[in-house]
């Protein structure tokens, strides 16, 4: 099936994206994206961790919200999406809220080559921050992507070099305030967010989604050695 893509990359680089694991945390409008695009493009072994189901409210972002899919499992759902892309994918579902008790344990167990963190929580995000850093563990971590509106705003980035975003802003104290030195690979958005007077962010089809594209692409550049 990946004929097409080997026209772009040799045999032994098919050979590592089909070695590589991938741990995902959030399987939502960034998080699913950056799953379809990794399993599409090689990767081999996908960890994928989400409690919640998927919802109407999902629709209009989500890869996996259909009506056919609302109220199921967010993970179970992107699963079988995963198999009926590649049957020989491996997959591991974990079911699970994670926080402050439980990331650190979870990420030590699986030890995946790659981590994205395309969660809402801040202490979890902190919490992947430290234990990627202790265990040497590449991540990239998603910023807000609500509120905005242009996708060619994104980018991936230093966490310290990032501005406009509050998310950003608490996590760069927090490396600093836990005195990380490691380059901290951030998905973000250079464009200011819209004030819209609810707690609840906006979306839109096409933020979300292109962000997941974009880490996918970077994941996928880094392990054929084609980063920048």
């Amino acid at each position: 099936m990946f004929e097409r893509l080997e026209k772009l990359i040799n045999k032994e680089n098919l050979e590592l994206l089909k070695n590589t694991k991938v741990l995902v945390v959030g399987i939502g409008g960034v998080g699913g994206y950056v799953v379809e695009a990794l399993v599409r493009s090689g990767i081999g072994n996908i960890i994928i961790v989400d409690k919640d189901k998927v919802d109407i409210t999902n629709k209009n972002r989500q890869i996996i919200a259909l009506d056919s899919t609302i109220g199921k499992s967010k993970v179970e759902v992107m699963k079988e999406r995963i198999l009926d892309i590649n049957k020989e994918c491996n997959v591991t579902c974990i079911e699970e809220f994670l926080n402050i008790d439980n990331t650190y344990a979870l990420i030590e167990k699986y030890m995946p080559d790659y981590i994205v963190d395309a969660c809402d929580t801040i202490t979890t995000k902190k919490e992947i921050i430290r234990a990627c850093v202790d265990l040497n563990i590449e991540l990239v971590s998603c910023m807000g992507t609500g509120n905005r509106l242009d996708p060619s705003k994104l980018e991936i980035i230093d966490l310290r070099k990032t501005s406009y975003d509050p998310i950003a802003k608490i996590l760069r104290k927090y490396i600093k305030d836990e005195k990380i030195k490691k380059k901290i690979n951030v998905l973000y958005s250079k464009e200011e967010s819209i004030k819209t007077g609810d707690r609840t962010p906006g979306s839109t089809s096409f933020v979300p989604p292109s962000a997941g594209l974009l880490i996918a692409s970077f994941i996928f550049r880094k392990i054929i050695k084609k980063d920048k």
